[in-house]
């Protein structure tokens, strides 16, 4: 039996993650913030696909915490075959509306615990001679709008790095690039969209369809998995126009003077 680990299970594209993996056979870690749900999250899996779900409470933003959870990954006695980097922050005021600590903490969750995490199970799952890590980016990666663009414009170049270095090595890194997604992670950061118009519709992603269009991708060994017909269209487009109109303020998270 293969084990997963897939942080930000609690809702969303993590716990859609955690649904499908199970369905494939996988014994499951969850890792979160919220205890409780993941309790009621392994009740229900196990319950359903009659695999082991393990609970794993932790902050990623907080330096013990993401210790514990890169020893769980890094575990050679019960080892992690699949790591879902998936842990998501938002932050839905402007750079300098934003107190510096919330970004900061912001990277810590985007950045600093993939890196912690990828280099855990990246080096235990080479002397295995096989294991697969998922970063869940964004289509916003191949933007300049904020600071949540350019953390995740880390995670696809550093997931196209690292792939490139474990070639050969039987262990595979893709980095997952969703689009705008129906889930509640807009709603619980408090950050304003737009799903009613004729062009958001087009626009939005339904989260099963992505999470089994993502692994079909990693089964193919694809570094990089864009989900979805219009985002294939928008980052092949975003990959050629010219910097300076990707850095338009109308597509950034431009300051805005405080009222």
């Amino acid at each position: 039996m293969t084990t997963a680990l897939v942080t930000g299970a609690s809702a969303g594209i993590g716990r859609e993650f955690c649904e499908q993996l199970a369905a494939r056979g996988h014994d499951l870690v969850v890792v979160a913030r919220r205890a409780e749900r993941l309790e009621e999250i392994k009740a229900e899996i196990e319950a359903r696909h009659g695999v082991k779900v393990e609970v794993l409470a932790a902050d990623l933003a907080v330096a013990d915490n993401l210790r514990r959870v890169a020893e769980r990954v890094g575990r050679r006695d019960e080892p992690v075959d699949v790591l879902v980097n998936n842990a998501g922050f938002g932050v839905k005021t402007s750079f300098l509306d934003t107190p510096v600590e919330k970004e900061i903490e912001s990277v810590d969750v985007m950045v600093k615990a993939v890196v912690v995490l990828t280099h855990a199970a990246a080096g235990a799952m080479v002397e295995r001679r096989r294991g697969t890590v998922i970063n869940v980016s964004s289509v916003a990666s191949f933007m300049a709008s904020g600071t949540y663009s350019a953390a995740k414009s880390y995670v696809t170049v550093f997931s196209e790095s690292i792939a490139a270095q474990l070639h050969g090595t039987g262990v595979t890194v893709t980095a997952l690039c969703p689009g705008f997604t129906h889930t509640e992670f807009h709603e619980r950061g408090e950050i304003p969209v737009d799903k009613t118009s004729p062009l958001a519709k087009r626009l939005w992603l339904d989260v099963d369809r992505l999470v089994r269009d993502g692994l079909a991708d990693v089964d193919a060994g694809k570094v990089v998995s864009v989900p979805g017909r219009q985002y294939k269209a928008i980052t092949g487009l975003l990959r050629v126009v010219p910097r300076p109109l990707v850095r338009s303020p109308r597509l950034s998270n431009r300051h805005r003077p405080r009222e």
